[in-house]
């Protein structure tokens, strides 16, 4: 299959920009701000260097604020010195070639008092401990469980809005494209939109229209900085990592897609399958379908795709654009292996958090794999 016939190779415009292939890197949280202040380096300007013939990179989930913070060595996007770090990451992908989103995040309640500030409580929807969920608060701690979160007061909600305004005007600041908002796996703004973890009685609570509010509050204070064109959002509609659930995700993620749809945003970026891989019962179809027939606009579809069926959705119509993960991150050549139709090298989970260079820069490019190895290996 050549460039040209290959549908993960056909260019597509996306908001502003324009992608020349279908690839996306999804954001992946590698926990390596190693530096004090939760600082971006020169490692991971390489690493993210490395990618940037990806048609779209997405940079990992990037807290807003200090109270977003839910593990340790996580990048944030609310000081000067971020900033700065950041800039030296999109300096470098754009030097590559490639084009870069930041990733929005508040936690929410998955973290732990020794994260936050003055070591408070952690905030969510509602006072309700996420059963199973972990996180771990330093290189030695080990996973720990998180606790009972504190509700955040109604009138506490727009300074959390302003935490995401902020953090928008800090990206563009540090150079990036356009940003993606953290909606998805169990974090703050999933953790309004689903019942399992909102049982609020005020207006962000109860109904659809209510659960979507602070959401929908975000997007816009997200949108004034970038303009819709450069703005995105990733959901988890069915996804049960962090204890998440929803009564009925078919009329709720329906609700919000159409509300999306007239924000104006570029796309949305759905994980469809759990965090922990529930890809065996096949792809939420009805959710997927019911996403798609309201967002017009670009559907990025994520969870444990092969290039074949991401090609063979994108030519069905189902989806426009893939992000990848674990692939990516043991193959900074991605493309150019699914263009040739090369081997994948493999990925070590045991590298996935935290750490140094090793399983994080140093997987081989295909055509470091065969000057060294002869072909054949994988790292």
């Amino acid at each position: 299959m050549t460039e040209h016939t290959d549908p993960l190779f056909s260019a597509l415009r996306l908001g502003a920009i324009t992608l020349p292939n279908r690839i996306v890197m999804a954001p992946l949280t590698r926990a390596r701000a190693r530096q004090p202040g939760d600082v971006p380096t020169e490692m991971n300007a390489r690493y993210y260097a490395q990618r940037a013939g990806t048609g779209l990179i997405i940079a990992e989930a990037t807290q807003v604020s200090p109270q977003g913070k839910g593990y340790a060595f996580t990048p944030g996007i609310h000081s000067a010195e971020q900033v700065e770090g950041w800039h030296k990451v999109t300096s470098a992908v754009h030097q590559a070639g490639g084009r870069i989103h930041l990733q929005l995040w508040h936690v929410g309640r998955i973290s732990r008092p020794e994260l936050q500030p003055n070591g408070e409580l952690p905030v969510a929807p509602s006072a309700i401990r996420p059963e199973g969920a972990q996180t771990f608060i330093s290189a030695e701690s080990g996973m720990l469980d998180v606790l009972e979160p504190r509700a955040l007061e109604t009138d506490e909600i727009p300074g959390v809005v302003e935490q995401f305004r902020m953090g928008a005007e800090n990206a563009k600041q540090a150079g990036f494209d356009g940003v993606e908002i953290h909606s998805a796996n169990g974090y703050l703004l999933d953790q309004f939109i689903r019942t399992s973890s909102n049982q609020r009685t005020d207006e962000y609570g109860g109904s659809i229209e209510n659960r979507l509010r602070f959401p929908l509050m975000v997007v816009d204070a997200v949108a004034s900085v970038w303009g819709p064109e450069r703005t995105g959002i990733r959901v988890s509609p069915t996804g049960s990592f962090n204890a998440m659930r929803d009564d009925d995700p078919v009329a709720t993620y329906g609700a919000f897609a159409e509300r999306l749809e007239d924000t104006g945003i570029a796309y949305i970026e759905v994980v469809e399958d759990s965090f922990q891989g529930n890809h065996a019962e096949g792809r939420p179809e009805a959710v997927i379908e019911a996403i798609r027939s309201r967002f017009t606009r670009v559907y990025i579809a994520n969870g444990a795709y092969t290039a074949d069926e991401a090609r063979r959705r994108i030519e069905a119509g189902l989806c426009d654009l893939v992000s990848f993960g674990r692939p990516m991150i043991s193959n900074p050549d991605l493309p150019q292996r699914f263009l040739a139709g090369a081997a994948l090298n493999d990925w070590d989970s045991n590298t996935f958090y935290g750490g140094d260079e090793h399983g994080y820069t140093d997987y081989p490019t295909l055509a470091e794999a065969v000057g060294v190895h002869g072909g054949g290996d994988n790292h």
